[in-house]
């Protein structure tokens, strides 16, 4: 088992929300909990015991919440992750190569990146990971600007890249698309952008495999996202990517919205994607684990 997040902070305050919730209406009724610092080798018992509170938590919230209550339990279902703690670690220009970008493509300020979009193409990790958790944040700077995170894109697809052939690698990639970019893609193409948004598509690419979580866009590969988060130009969105056993997760601002299983393949080099429009990112950092 291994510690997907920071279980102290993020335990700690959803169950500050229900026992706020349960003493203003019933004070006999409560429920506290202390975690200590656990090292990674008993996480299945911090699990097992949060995982418990949760269940208690599900039991008892319709029971003694009403409407009102709606805005302190809806931090039950969030997870803002700012990638600080053990084993986080921050990325920047040194991280990454080049693939099958111009010298003057992506330019670094210390964990700033700053990618002019043009050509289309992808920088790389410098070595292929397998189970990891990312945090970063990115802001387009033009009106439907496209780009994007790659999940294990596959060395032998990076290879053709380095070789001048294609443009983009295969693997399970995390959207990152302005909110104008269906505008502009209805009136370019004459027909209705239905089968992506711009809140945090996951899919894969090429000859990649995923199990789509729902929603599920018509052509049944895109994970859709469940709510609509996403900022728009000029403004900076932050997304946690969980890749772990072959299965994906995103969360957009704060909350989880889209993902897949069974993805093929489940290891591979992190790439950002450069696709005709200006965009940055920063405040990369990593958690390889286990």
């Amino acid at each position: 088992m291994v510690g997907f997040f920071d279980v102290q902070q993020f335990f700690r305050s959803d169950l500050k929300a229900l026992n706020s919730i349960m003493d203003k209406k019933y004070p006999p009724i409560f429920i506290t909990i202390d975690i200590l610092p656990i090292p990674m080798k008993n996480y299945f018992l911090c699990f097992i015991v949060t995982g418990a509170a949760f269940f208690c938590g599900a039991l008892l919230t319709p029971l003694y919440c009403d409407e009102s209550d709606s805005a302190s339990i809806a931090v039950l279902s969030r997870a803002f992750i700012d990638g600080n703690g053990e084993g986080w670690r921050a990325l920047s220009g040194e991280d990454f190569v080049n693939v099958n970008c111009a010298e003057n493509t992506w330019r670094w300020e210390g964990g700033h990146a700053f990618c002019t979009g043009k050509p289309v193409g992808v920088i790389r990790m410098k070595k292929v990971i397998k189970n990891f958790e990312l945090v970063c944040e990115w802001m387009h700077k033009k009106d439907g600007g496209n780009s994007g995170v790659f999940v294990w894109a596959s060395p032998a697809s990076i290879k053709n890249l380095e070789e001048g052939k294609g443009r983009l690698p295969h693997g399970i990639e995390v959207q990152v698309l302005d909110l104008g970019y269906a505008e502009k893609y209805t009136k370019r193409h004459k027909k209705p952008a239905d089968w992506f948004t711009s809140h945090g598509d996951v899919f894969p690419t090429g000859p990649a495999k995923m199990k789509p979580f729902p929603p599920v866009a018509p052509n049944g590969k895109r994970s859709f996202p469940s709510k609509n988060l996403t900022k728009g130009i000029n403004h900076w969105n932050h997304y946690y990517v969980r890749a772990i056993n072959g299965e994906v997760r995103l969360w957009v601002n704060g909350e989880e919205v889209s993902g897949g299983s069974g993805c093929e393949p489940a290891e591979g080099y992190l790439c950002l994607e450069s696709e005709g429009s200006p965009v940055e990112f920063k405040n990369l950092r990593i958690r390889e684990l286990p």
